[in-house]
C-alpha cells in the first residue's frame, strides 16, 4: 500500500467550481425554508382571523417588517430556480461542462432578478 499521497486538511485552499457552489446553496436554502416552516404555518394560522387578518396586514405595512419578509422570499425564490436547473439536469440537459457552468450562471442571474422583482412587489 502506498502511504505517502499528498493530504490537503485546509478546506480553505480548495475551490469550488461555480456548478458546485450552486448546488451547495440549493441545499442551504432548501434547510432554511425547512426551518421557516413554522413560521408560515404560524401566520396563516394567525391570519384565519379577522383581528389577526387585520394585524397581519397592519404589521405588513412597517418598512421594517418588509424588509424581513423580503429577506425571507430570497430562499424561496432561489430554491425555486435551482430547483427547476436540478430537474433540467436530470432530463439531461445542460450536463456537459460547460453547460453546467452557464446554468449556474443563469440559475444566479435569475434569482437575483426575482428576488428583486419581489421586492419591487412588496414596496
Amino acid at each position: 500500500m502506498n502511504h505517502t499521497r499528498p493530504k490537503n486538511l485546509n478546506l480553505f485552499t480548495i475551490r469550488f467550481p461555480i456548478s458546485a457552489i450552486i448546488s451547495i446553496l440549493h441545499r442551504v436554502s432548501g434547510v432554511i425554508l425547512f426551518l421557516l416552516i413554522p413560521v408560515v404555518i404560524g401566520c396563516l394560522s394567525f391570519s384565519l382571523t379577522e383581528p389577526g387578518f387585520e394585524n397581519l396586514q397592519g404589521w405588513l405595512t412597517n418598512p421594517l417588517a418588509k424588509f424581513i419578509f423580503w429577506i425571507l422570499l430570497a430562499p424561496f425564490c432561489y430554491h425555486l430556480v435551482a430547483g427547476i436547473r436540478h430537474l433540467l439536469m436530470d432530463a439531461h440537459i445542460g450536463t456537459s461542462k460547460r453547460g453546467g457552468r452557464l446554468s449556474s450562471i443563469l440559475t444566479l442571474i435569475i434569482s437575483i432578478l426575482l428576488v428583486i422583482l419581489a421586492g419591487v412587489w412588496l414596496w
